[in-house]
């Protein structure tokens, strides 16, 4: 897919990384059992927060980037075949340098 939805404000779009399949000992796990990943590739960015004062704050986080996100956070979904999350920026705990 060539065209991501454009986030809104503080939102960001993040396609996380694949799920593990098989524990280290080698056990295939049912997708009930999967843990969900925390981290992921920044896919799209919104036009930042909006402070009080009316004027509007830039995201730190850029299109490109790996992220680590909160465990439980954003909002899933599905785009043909892959799943996505969008999340606020303020759910993102840190950038991944490679």
């Amino acid at each position: 897919m060539s065209a991501y939805p454009k986030p809104l404000g503080d939102r960001i779009l993040v396609k996380p990384l694949s799920r593990e399949e098989t524990t280290k000992s080698g056990i295939v796990l049912p997708d009930t059992a999967k843990e969900r990943p925390q981290e992921g590739t920044v896919i799209a960015v919104g036009s930042g927060e909006r402070l009080d004062s009316g004027e509007l704050r830039p995201l730190d986080v850029k299109e490109g980037q790996r992220v680590l996100f909160a465990k439980y956070s954003g909002t899933e979904i599905k785009l043909e075949s892959d799943e996505y999350l969008f999340l606020r920026e303020s759910d993102v705990l840190a950038i991944v340098e490679e």
